[in-house]
């Protein structure tokens, strides 16, 4: 498996995954995936990686800014998708820490999730990679008209905002 920096022309399997993961009812709130533009409008520019093996994509992890404020210049949320059938082989975790090993080259120093409390592979793979849970949000929303409830995890950098 390599890690790649994900590009537009990932894009059609990067949706396929992304597609796959709402699919599942425990990625996000979301009903459907954007569009290329819209999803690359949202995402940081230098914080995207694909998993790629037998020249395939089989995982994505990206970071998503949490304001334009510049005082939060250096938080961003991260998100981490990988396709059905890779799903629990250590993927997510190397993915997560490449992802991490980014941030801080890109002078981030706080990365969040929020994630479903069902979701117990995601808050491993991030708890494995130095996150912490800060705090729960009960009933925060509707997903197919049932409130869920998330966790929000934190990972603070030792190297970068110190």
């Amino acid at each position: 498996m390599n890690i790649e920096n994900l590009t537009e022309k990932h894009w059609p399997e990067v949706k396929a995954i992304y597609e796959s993961g709402v699919a599942t009812g425990n990625a996000n709130f979301s009903h459907q995936v954007p569009d290329w533009l819209e999803w690359d409008s949202t995402h940081v520019k230098n914080c995207r990686l694909v998993a790629v093996e037998n020249n395939q994509v089989i995982g994505w992890a990206a970071l998503t800014a949490i304001s334009d404020r510049c005082v939060f210049a250096g938080v961003a949320e991260v998100s981490v998708y990988i396709a059905e059938g890779f799903r629990g082989k250590g993927i997510g975790k190397t993915l997560l820490a490449q992802l991490v090993k980014e941030s801080e080259q890109n002078n981030f120093w706080t990365l969040e999730s929020r994630i479903f409390a069902e979701n117990a592979a995601s808050i491993k793979i991030h708890e494995e990679n130095g996150f912490r849970i800060v705090g729960s949000r009960e009933r925060i929303g509707q997903l197919n008209g049932v409130w869920r409830d998330t966790l929000l995890l934190e990972r603070r950098s030792i190297e970068v905002g110190i």
